[in-house]
């Protein structure tokens, strides 16, 4: 019930009462509305917490093995969660560094793996706010390797794709122990790295085009072997420095624009010199270097301040344009890195850009399924509602997928928004036989909905009855239709 309440309206526990009473699921499971409470869903919560792992693997082998999901390229990344209340005895909730979230933010970080086809979650794992991503990367690689025995599935013909998060000297080695192959960015670089990134001229770039003449975010690279050394030892992967044309115009103009401001502080300073504040050397040379300090291009202008022969001062500038020649040799490059040496440097780019598959399927968790914020208030409920979150996620993403295999182009929240007005009428006569009439308030809800459970279920429970606006179903043995519509708007005549 939980799981439905994510995927339909996501709410708290103690507003998943009122959602109750707009459904028939009380009725269908014949348990009266007030028993769904947020105590005694809490509790549920408590009873899950033991049996989290067995649930998870249960569920997910059957999804990968019914739906034969592809397992040779996964995408793993981590989000945080921001918490809502007290938790003085928490080992998950803290305050932490993540990216787009504020550090003085209680937090859950989320690790979170999903396969290339379908977007289809397989591992979570929730972690301390406090936790370092590249910390988590070596234990994402242990489950990953349990969780591919488990579906008879061959560790080394699977590609693990990251972020700079994902790679070190140390996880380099880890990939290789443990017969794993990865494509990942290349951040927080050894000298040896940086020097990688800066050697090739730009006119070596043009040899090796990575995406089309048309594609607007063209791409051109240079090859080389990437060395990591990690306790006296030294292994060689496969790396390809990257220039994103994009990416590049973009850090220029924004360093043009930084000069300038810079330039324009320089000349306000200047400006002020003999008002108060702006009369001694000393005065005047803190309020330059407070503007250097700040500005991101300050270690690109040469201020140079002197004074006159009549006890005044004056004020020059001028850009060091050996350092800016510096700064710009790395605009817009970055270092992919692999131990796949079947892959083209093409095809090392395309995977690389399709990483945001698990950035995106968070921002599914975070806004249709509102994982965040978590309202429970101990660990195990955080790590038991997280499960009813990836159940519901899952659900959500095996949809998209199998329909999309059938031409159905929707998200699931646009199938649910559809189907959301469709109505069911069931007319019961005393000898006990009933009809059905489906009531359709947008044309082709009723066709979506059979086409959805032919998708899901490889077969259609019942027929799809004809008619323009209403369709009668008669009931004739079999499953009952109204049981596939117990979330829809209804009413019963007898």
């Amino acid at each position: 019930m939980q799981v439905l309440n994510r995927l339909m309206a996501p709410r708290p526990l103690y507003k998943i009462v009122d959602w109750l009473a707009t459904t028939l699921i009380a009725e269908h499971l014949g348990i009266p509305k007030d028993k769904f409470n947020d105590d005694r869903l809490g509790r549920t919560l408590d009873v899950l917490v033991e049996h989290l792992p067995a649930i998870w693997n249960d569920i997910q082998q059957q999804v990968f093995r019914y739906y034969k999901i592809d397992l040779s390229i996964l995408f793993y990344d981590l989000t945080a969660l921001i918490m809502s209340g007290e938790y003085a005895n928490s080992d998950l909730v803290d305050f932490g560094f993540a990216h787009n979230t504020p550090s003085d933010d209680q937090k859950v970080k989320l690790g979170m793996a999903v396969s290339q086809d379908g977007g289809i979650p397989y591992l979570f794992q929730p972690w301390s706010g406090r936790t370092a991503d590249k910390a988590t990367v070596q234990t994402n690689m242990y489950n990953l390797r349990q969780f591919l025995q488990r579906n008879v599935w061959n560790a080394s013909q699977t590609l693990v794709v990251g972020d700079c998060a994902n790679l070190n000297s140390e996880l380099a080695f880890a990939y290789q122990d443990g017969n794993l192959r990865y494509l990942a960015g290349l951040g927080k670089l050894e000298k040896v790295h940086k020097e990688l990134i800066l050697a090739p001229e730009e006119q070596r770039f043009t040899q090796m085009p990575l995406t089309e003449k048309t594609d607007p975010d063209g791409c051109w690279g240079v090859a080389c072997a990437v060395p990591f050394t990690h306790k006296g030892h030294t292994i060689t992967h496969r790396g390809l420095v990257v220039l994103s044309g994009p990416m590049q115009q973009a850090l220029r103009q924004t360093r043009r624009q930084d000069l300038r401001n810079l330039q324009l502080a320089i000349q306000q300073i200047r400006s002020k010199i003999g008002q108060k504040r702006y009369r001694s050397e000393k005065e005047i040379n803190h309020r330059i270097a407070t503007q250097l300090k700040h500005s991101p291009v300050g270690n690109l202008l040469k201020v140079q301040l002197t004074a006159t022969s009549h006890g005044k001062f004056n004020l020059e500038w001028y850009l060091d344009v050996n350092a800016l020649e510096t700064a710009q040799r790395g605009d817009g490059r970055y270092l992919l890195v692999t131990n796949d040496f079947n892959l083209s440097y093409p095809q090392m780019l395309a995977l690389y850009r399709q990483k945001d598959a698990v950035e995106k399927r968070f921002e599914v968790c975070k806004q249709d399924l509102k994982i965040r914020p978590l309202f429970v208030h101990s660990d195990e409920r955080i790590q038991a509602m997280l499960l009813i979150n990836l159940i519901a996620f899952l659900v959500y993403s095996l949809l998209e997928r199998q329909a999309e295999q059938q031409g159905v182009c929707l998200t699931t929240r646009q199938i649910i928004a559809q189907l959301a007005t469709l109505q069911v009428q069931q007319i019961e006569a005393w000898d006990g036989s009933r009809a059905c009439f489906w009531q359709e308030t947008v044309p082709g809800q009723v066709q979506l909905l059979f086409t959805l459970l032919q998708v899901l279920d490889e077969r259609a429970p019942f027929s799809l009855p004809s008619g323009p606006l209403s369709h009668n179903l008669l009931s004739a043995g079999g499953p009952d239709p109204v049981d596939a519509l117990w979330l829809a708007p209804h009413s019963s005549v007898r």
